[in-house]
């Protein structure tokens, strides 16, 4: 059973998201902020996150940041009332795979899910990888990344992804962002 964890202040909002995932065979542990949130991550192994991008003192964007610092790759769907171009930019760089604009029905809920768990993206990864290949190939380092980043969507573990970024830190001469990606993508490989 694969675990998530829902983040927002709204307390409807923890229970409609919690009613829908548990509907579909999910355990799910809540969090009413940022810190909770941190503080579980710490603690637990998730399978996904949805986070609320506005919240008192810790926001969404900072619990994201905070995932990705500490290693922890999990696909993550953020969710705001407040949709702008500049958050969804922000938080798609740090690597959410879904933002998802308030209000939601349970319906939608059920999409994303889909759209993150499916397996029959195995193609669509490959191909992600080999366009990535080929545009590093090419000296295009940050369409690559961003292909990269799309792939990581689609299976968050896989390690080859990890490996070819760190190809594209290496190449750019940010040895020490390589060489984090390279550990990640050994951790991963085993």
């Amino acid at each position: 059973m694969k675990k998530v964890l829902v983040v927002d202040d709204t307390k409807n909002i923890r229970t409609l998201l919690t009613t829908c995932l548990e509907i579909n065979d999910y355990e799910v542990i809540t969090a009413k902020n940022g810190q909770e949130a941190i503080e579980l991550l710490n603690i637990e192994k998730f399978d996904l996150a949805f986070l609320d991008i506005k919240m008192p003192e810790i926001s969404g964007t900072t619990v994201l940041k905070k995932m990705r610092e500490i290693g922890i790759n999990i696909p993550v769907v953020i969710m705001t009332a407040f949709a702008t171009i500049k958050n969804a930019v922000e938080c798609t760089k740090l690597g959410a795979v879904v933002y998802l604009q308030k209000p939601f029905t349970a319906e939608k809920i059920k999409s994303v899910l889909n759209e993150i768990f499916n397996n029959n993206n195995t193609k669509a990864l490959d191909d992600y990888l080999k366009n990535s290949r080929e545009l590093i190939e090419l000296g295009r380092n940050k369409e690559a990344y961003d292909i990269l980043k799309k792939a990581l969507s689609i299976d968050p573990l896989c390690s080859e992804v990890y490996y070819i970024i760190g190809t594209i830190y290496e190449k750019d001469g940010n040895i020490k962002q390589a060489k984090k990606f390279y550990e990640t993508s050994e951790r991963f490989s085993i």
